[in-house]
């Protein structure tokens, strides 16, 4: 049950970081913010996967989870753009 609250506090502040990073307004809302941050680290595994091998579906640390955050919002705030 612990590493439960622990996935959703750190997608909360790797969410809200890369929040800060990205400049512009997201619509994003607190459930939405702890996703972005959780699926950020699966982006990061994966881009950290690529570069030095390992599992595929695994995740990051903090810098590899904020850089696939990262990644992802600025995906989806141009995508809502488009929109």
């Amino acid at each position: 049950m612990f590493w439960l609250i622990g996935w959703i506090v750190f997608g909360l502040l790797v969410g809200l970081i890369a929040r800060a990073l990205v400049p512009g307004e997201q619509a994003l809302g607190c459930f939405q913010t702890v996703a972005l941050g959780i699926g950020g680290s699966f982006i990061g595994g994966l881009i950290g996967y690529l570069l030095r091998g390992g599992s595929v579906l695994q995740s990051s640390g903090w810098i590899g989870s904020l850089v696939g955050a990262v990644i992802l919002l600025v995906v989806v705030s141009r995508r809502s753009e488009k929109d």
